[in-house]
């Protein structure tokens, strides 16, 4: 079972962050291990610094090898000054703060750092995602984890739009993992739909699939988990424990912070994407947490002048299909199989809910998503995303209306009805 510390509703003081953390990693066998310590981006709110020096002090000197990767997924790599920041040294001096550590990114870009550890079987998967899927999966992820004895995923707990609640083994995949598993867990998530999944508590589908792709890495899976106050350095709690557990304890705490409830839907949202998202990619997490409580007929809009490119990663692929429910790929699947299913899911995600006649061409989408970004307005049109220029918005004005709901700092929090 995970060790928990802290609870909905209190906030931990920092030193007791750091003998908990510092007791869990002396109670169990590290000692001449090799570790290989996962971590989120910047996407994430979290405190990292504070924990890894936790880490790093109860772990240096102790084990054979320290390394600390950046579970980047397909995120863009951190340069060195990103890095800095987000690990809390200046930059090119990691050294003094993290003597003795490697920091990384998952270089999930070149091949050879990828390696296999198995096969999920067609009927496997079919078993995992209750028939809709039944092709095989190769399950690669990267060479520093396999090839580590003790994997340490150090991240928070978030309500989460393809997995229900993020943390633990996503960390692995597809924070570290290679193409496959993250397109099949990915449209997996679609093919449920965003609304139906995110913020379920338990197993659902997704989170059976990449527990499954985890139980083959040989590396030992531990894990701090965190429930982090959105938008703040701030921990609710931490719990430690193998990744399964661990998240477990962690998710079931998440669900009774980042989760805020309506009594009847509204008509119009007010996204105000937080800063720590810089392209449509990640501030598409303004219209997931949103979703479940627009009203049919209703909008989205985000509203983020700061992002002005949809993917630097993914924006070739994403401009070559736009913006649609999944019934629009699922019906004409002949079209699109053969495109990214990554991409095909987050199409979905940000679209929304809808229905698709193939006989006519028709595409009708439950709720209307608007961009206010940096975007132009004929490139997010081109996406089949409606447009409002940034500048015309007044935040306080739509904070007046009684059918608008106005979400600062918006990606993290999930709202849901009642």
């Amino acid at each position: 079972m995970a060790r928990v510390l802290g609870s909905p509703r209190e906030v931990l003081d920092a030193a007791d962050v750091e003998r908990f953390v510092r007791s869990s990693l002396e109670d169990d066998e590290y000692t001449g291990k090799r570790v290989c310590v996962l971590v989120p981006d910047a996407t994430r709110s979290c405190p990292l610094p504070m924990l890894l020096d936790g880490v790093h002090a109860a772990l240096h000197g102790r084990v054979a090898e320290l390394t600390f990767m950046v579970a980047l997924g397909t995120h863009p790599a951190m340069s060195e000054e990103e890095l800095a920041a987000l690990f809390g040294h200046p930059p090119g001096l990691a050294a003094e703060r993290y003597p003795g550590v490697t920091i990384r990114n998952h270089e999930w870009w070149d091949p050879g750092m990828l390696t296999s550890v198995g096969v999920i079987s067609g009927a496997e998967l079919a078993e995992l995602s209750g028939g809709r899927l039944s092709d095989p999966v190769e399950v690669r992820l990267n060479r520093a984890v396999v090839e580590s004895d003790i994997t340490l995923v150090v991240g928070p707990v978030f309500p989460h739009e393809v997995v229900g609640f993020s943390g633990g083994n996503k960390y692995l995949f597809p924070g570290v993992a290679g193409q496959e598993v993250i397109d099949v867990s990915h449209w997996l998530g679609a093919l449920i739909t965003s609304a139906e999944i995110i913020g379920t508590r338990g197993t659902t589908p997704v989170r059976a699939l990449i527990d499954r792709a985890a139980a083959k890495v040989p590396s030992e899976l531990r894990c701090f988990s965190l429930v982090v106050e959105s938008g703040t350095s701030n921990l609710h709690a931490i719990t430690y424990g193998d990744t399964r557990d661990a998240w477990a304890a962690a998710a079931d705490i998440t669900a009774q912070v980042d989760v805020k409830y309506l009594d009847a839907p509204v008509k119009r949202v007010l996204s105000l994407v937080s800063r720590r998202y810089d392209e449509i990619w990640t501030a598409a997490k303004g219209m997931y947490k949103v979703e479940p409580v627009v009203a049919d007929g209703g909008q989205v809009v985000l509203y983020a002048p700061h992002v002005t490119e949809v993917s630097r990663t993914h924006g070739e692929a994403i401009r070559a299909v736009g913006y649609h429910c999944r019934d629009y790929f699922v019906k004409q699947w002949d079209r699109y199989e053969d495109r990214p299913w990554g991409v095909l899911a987050h199409s979905t995600h940000l679209r929304g809910g809808g229905t698709y006649d193939p006989a006519t061409g028709e595409e009708r989408c439950r709720i209307e998503v608007t961009l206010a970004t940096g975007i132009d307005a004929r490139t997010t049109r081109d996406l089949a995303l409606s447009y409002l220029d940034p500048a015309e918005i007044d935040v306080e004005e739509w904070s007046r209306d009684p059918e608008t709901l106005v979400v600062p700092d918006a990606g993290e929090i999930l709202y849901r009805l009642r």
